[in-house]
């Protein structure tokens, strides 16, 4: 119990050293106060996890020094100790929220156990604590784009609502995130929040898993079931990948979305439902009401409040951020050191072509932090498909607006390539593309190429700077 911090607050000095001789010697941090207005400034200096405090003392007693270190820090686990309190101030002192009572003179033994079980629910609740830090940045939106601002500008306005809201966007953008933002800021937050994968769940099976049956109603019901539309009562369901769910299951969804009523499964009772329905789609549903797939009235219904969830490559700023939070994330939950990038990895992180969007990102962050050996993560240390797209680098042109741009991209893909080609010897680089090496390191600098940090100027490169000789080719020549 290496990491319990106690405080033992009492006036009398036998009873502070006695206490903390034998909670020192069972390796307790212990701190003592010899009055109560002195234990209640130590308290905000140290803030222990279990305090022994006596009742009995002058001026500042001991219920009113409880009453204001649980104004502090409500989470101490407080332990009053008295030699003759009566029933009036242990009930009191409970009301306050004591942890538990010792009479004077204290028996070692009972100290030592109280002091004990004490510090094992402190413990659980650091560690439920640490779990829950952990699982909400796990469902952080993160992100400062432009994109990120709006979208967090409209789920500011959604929560306070109990409208219906459909997301849309590819696969992998987030849209989980946005349904989890629009709960936890919510009037239904202290609720419960229900999520359904429609797609993972057979067509047959999809109605029970909404709605719940009763015993017998099918082949296989050997008890009722209570569906998720019902565990969800009063607070919030998400359907994701609604545009996978039958035409059936739609038309019930359609009713609780319309009347506010389920029915099981083989039962004749309907019944009165509350819940906020948040549903997500990587389907173009206009497309599947046209095939005759959604029906287009629940459309409509979902389709309240739409949103859509941006692709990671109209948000290629907040790359870094993602980044730097991912690590954070997968090193605290598996107990690994942080790793850093290197600025040629960042580089490639941020132009390369996010397919998977976040979720792509998030596994690869993942993958890095277990399998790269080093500190720092390299260019090596990448996948190798990220690998075989960095030798052959491709760009869109839907992406260029003007010659001038199609031209600075083009140029700098080919210095790269070059340069690497030629493992980043500038004077046989510059001989080969038939350009004065001067001219190279100005294109190299005004394009952001990013050079290995380990590379140094060769010698040939250095022996001619020292001779003012240039790379063969025009001195003139500028290669535009």
């Amino acid at each position: 119990m290496e990491d319990i911090k106690i405080l033992v607050i009492d006036d009398e000095k036998n009873i502070l050293e006695s206490i903390k001789m034998v909670l020192t010697y069972e390796n307790y941090k212990v701190e003592t106060a010899s009055s109560g207005l002195d234990g209640v400034e130590l308290f905000k200096t140290i803030n222990p996890d279990i305090v022994l405090l006596d009742v009995k003392m002058p001026g500042f007693n001991g219920i009113e020094v409880l009453r204001n270190l649980k104004e502090i820090n409500p989470l101490t686990e407080v332990i009053m100790i008295s030699g003759h309190s009566g029933i009036e101030e242990a009930v009191e002192a409970s009301k306050l929220g004591a942890f538990d009572f010792l009479e004077k003179p204290l028996a070692r033994d009972k100290l030592i156990l109280t002091v004990r079980n004490a510090a094992e629910k402190v413990m659980l609740l650091k560690e439920n604590y640490t779990l829950k830090i952990i699982s909400e940045k796990k469902y952080l939106l993160i992100g400062t784009s432009p994109k990120m601002q709006e979208l967090r500008q409209i789920i500011a306005r959604v929560s306070k609502t109990n409208s219906t809201v459909l997301i849309t966007g590819e696969s992998g953008t987030g849209k989980e995130l946005i349904a989890r933002s629009i709960y936890i800021t919510s009037s239904r937050s202290k609720k419960k929040f229900v999520q359904v994968n429609c797609a993972a769940i057979p067509d047959e099976l999809i109605e029970s898993e909404l709605f719940g049956h009763e015993k017998g109603s099918f082949t296989g019901a050997y008890e009722k079931k209570i569906g998720k539309f019902d565990n969800a009562h009063n607070g919030t369901i998400f359907l994701d990948e609604i545009g996978d769910l039958s035409l059936k299951a739609q038309a019930k969804v359609l009713r609780v979305l319309e009347e506010g009523e389920i029915q099981r499964v083989g039962s004749p009772e309907v019944r009165k439902i509350d819940v906020r329905v948040i549903a997500a789609t990587n389907k173009n549903l206009k497309d599947e009401i046209k095939k005759g797939t959604f029906r287009e009235d629940l459309f409509f219904r979902l389709n309240v409040v739409p949103l859509q969830s941006p692709p990671l490559r109209e948000r290629k700023e907040d790359i870094p951020i993602l980044v730097e939070h991912f690590m954070d994330y997968f090193s605290e939950e598996n107990n690994f050191k942080k790793k850093d990038f290197s600025p040629r990895v960042m580089e490639i992180l941020k132009n390369y072509e996010w397919k998977g969007n976040v979720r792509e990102l998030r596994n690869l962050v993942e993958r890095l932090l277990i399998m790269s050996p080093g500190n720092i993560i390299h260019e090596i240390d990448l996948p190798e498909y990220m690998q075989e797209e960095i030798k052959n680098p491709s760009f869109s042109f839907s992406d260029i607006k003007t010659w001038k741009d199609f031209k600075a991209i083009s140029e700098k893909l080919f210095i790269e390539e070059k340069l690497k080609h030629y493992n980043f010897n500038i004077a046989r680089t510059a001989r080969e593309i038939d350009l004065p090496r001067s001219n190279l390191y100005k294109k190299i600098e005004s394009g952001g190429i990013i050079l290995p940090g380990n590379s140094e100027i060769d010698e040939e490169s250095l022996h001619s700077e020292m001779n003012g000789e240039e790379s063969p080719g025009s001195a003139g020549q500028d290669g535009s």
